[in-house]
């Protein structure tokens, strides 16, 4: 329980993408009108489906309130958009019961493959379009190990809709793993590297998303006004750390338990929302009590305020991290195990793992982020085939396998 003052809490619910930014001096000068690309941006935003985004986010909130249970106490930072990029491009692989499976999990249940790729294509577009100001970007690739037969209507797809590269390696030439890391580490502007350790003998393909953000708040922090105060521990105890001062006109929401604040960057298209419990309330509450639905409620109540602002500074990473787990409450296990479906890939293979990493570091002057999430695939080991031809002398039982009784038995030595 807190004792005195509540932690800052930043969540960021929609994670962006790629390269390095060179932050100006002071706040960002006067309105300049959009660019083209910017007006393209906000046409295609306008028109995708509301349910798809409603979809993404009660995912969102769902799989980060797995990890709150499974790691009770550390930060956690996770890109929702980066997890469902990578299994998006996978689900395209899915049947039979993987396919319900992955859409129960993933919230796709409701959308046909089309309208899925459509729809995650042109949010990838708009996300990336969408404020000149910051830098933006999303990169897919697929890794494949050499020789092996993949399926090409599955390739065609995740190229012509996700953008995705496409490579064969020869996966136990240990070059392969240093290969898919640059491929990584260049995607995240150097934020995320060294992701895959090894690549096991039996793992056959990789479907990676990667991630990155980096804008420049819209009110710049003075840096003049940063000092070391109290932060106040779950525990109850006392950290100093690196806080940051403002005094401006903000938009604001308050709940029952928490108000929430909102950030925004560069044109105002990409924010932070920052939700801070009200004394004596565990922010493990206030994120279990948030879904898609809440969520659109709460924003619908915001107003402009004049808010003293105190938020810390901070950097951390989280990952790499197996989501197995959390997707295999979520109801996705079926794809994990020999018997998954995705055919639509190559028969026989199935999600070994989904590894995702983020990182994270929040200043004065805006905020940098970047994660990846890799899908490894395994081919499923062939059945052993034996022989077993019965053209000598044998034995033979009838049993009751309930209780192990034999009813029967006999040999044969001359049918």
């Amino acid at each position: 329980m807190r004792k005195s003052k509540a932690p800052l809490i930043a969540m960021i619910l929609l994670a962006v993408l790629s390269a390095g930014v060179v932050f100006p001096s002071g706040n960002p000068g006067p309105a300049r009108p959009p660019t083209e690309a910017e007006k393209k941006s906000d046409e295609l935003s306008a028109s995708i489906d509301p349910s798809l985004i409603d979809a993404n986010t009660g995912f969102a909130f769902a799989i980060f309130q797995e990890l709150i249970a499974e790691d009770p106490g550390q930060n956690i930072f996770i890109s929702p958009l980066s997890i469902l990029l990578a299994l998006a491009m996978t689900y395209n692989g899915a049947g039979g019961d993987t396919d319900a499976a992955m859409a129960e999990a993933l919230r796709f249940s409701g959308f046909t493959v089309e309208a899925l790729n459509r729809g995650f294509r042109d949010l990838m577009a708009s996300i990336t379009g969408a404020d000149n100001t910051t830098t933006v970007s999303i990169a897919n690739s697929i890794w494949y190990t050499q020789g092996y037969d993949v399926a090409a209507e599955f390739v065609e797809t995740n190229r012509s809709y996700y953008g995705s590269e496409v490579g064969e390696l020869d996966f136990r030439d240990a070059a392969a793993v240093d290969t898919i890391n640059a491929w990584i580490e260049d995607a995240t502007a150097g934020k995320i590297t060294n992701m895959i350790g090894r690549i096991p003998p039996d793992v056959v393909m990789y479907l990676i998303n990667a991630i990155y953000f980096k804008g420049e708040w819209t009110h710049r922090f003075s840096e003049d006004e940063s000092r070391d105060e109290d932060f106040i521990l779950e525990t109850g105890g006392e950290k100093k750390v690196p806080m940051m001062h403002m005094e401006e006109e903000f938009r604001y929401a308050r709940a029952a338990a928490y108000g929430m604040l909102r950030l925004p960057y560069g044109r105002e298209k990409l924010v932070m929302y920052v939700l801070l419990p009200d004394e004596g309330t565990g922010v493990d509450a206030v994120i279990g009590g948030l879904d898609s639905e809440s969520w659109k409620s709460l924003k619908s109540q915001m107003e402009d305020k004049t808010a003293v602002l105190a938020m810390p500074r901070y950097r951390f990473e989280y990952g790499a991290k197996s989501l197995n787990g959390a997707l295999s409450r979520m109801g996705m296990g079926m794809a994990f195990g020999p018997g998954a479906d995705f055919s639509g890939i190559n028969p026989g293979i199935f999600i070994s793992e989904v590894l995702h990493k983020a990182v994270i570091e929040v200043n004065e002057k805006g905020s940098e982020a970047a994660a990846a999430t890799a899908v490894s695939m395994e081919e499923s080991a062939p059945p052993e085939r034996i022989e077993f031809i019965v053209n000598r002398p044998f034995l033979f039982l009838i049993a009751d396998d309930r209780t192990g009784s034999i009813l029967f038995m006999g040999k044969v030595v001359d049918p």
